[in-house]
């Protein structure tokens, strides 16, 4: 099992610290952390416990259970295809098995490289212009397998001419 480092050590004591007075805040602290590091690590779970008095069963429990919380780093684009009736009924499964095909990973894994991450979401609320995806937080609608893959290349696009690099 890996460690926290230092850095992600003092992000999650600062955040339990924060909420833990909070009625009920295992939700928002497992929120906070996400935000703040992009996902929830393994490794915080005795933390989160320790400091809101629960089990690490408890807190283990709940990061499990739902499917927003990550337990891995993401890749450097999020890439979340909606797979909720609306979608689904104007052409979403096919979608999402091209999302699978296109970027070469199931839902909840992240490309060799780093780059993408493929995430499942239940409704982005984009209902009229189903099928939708969100990359990096950014919403598309009437997303068509073609559409899926120029704006999957207009991102990877956009990280190979950034500052940052690959």
């Amino acid at each position: 099992m890996q460690t926290l480092s230092s850095e992600q050590r003092d992000v999650v004591s600062r955040i339990v610290a924060e909420f833990k007075d909070h009625p009920g805040p295992l939700l928002e602290v497992l929120h906070a952390i996400q935000a703040a590091l992009g996902y929830v690590p393994r490794e915080a779970t005795p933390l989160v416990a320790e400091g809101l008095n629960l089990s690490r069963a408890d807190v283990h429990g709940v990061v499990t259970f739902y499917h927003h919380f990550r337990s891995a780093e993401p890749g450097r684009h999020v890439v979340q295809v909606c797979r909720a009736e609306s979608c689904q009924a104007l052409g979403g499964e096919a979608l999402a098995d091209h999302a699978r095909k296109r970027l070469g990973v199931e839902f909840h894994e992240s490309t060799p490289d780093g780059r993408f991450s493929l995430e499942p979401v239940y409704c982005l609320g984009n209902c009229a212009c189903s099928p939708a995806v969100m990359i990096d937080g950014q919403l598309h609608g009437r997303v068509t397998p073609e559409r899926f893959d120029t704006l999957i290349a207009e991102t990877g696009h956009i990280l190979e001419h950034s500052p940052e690099g690959p």
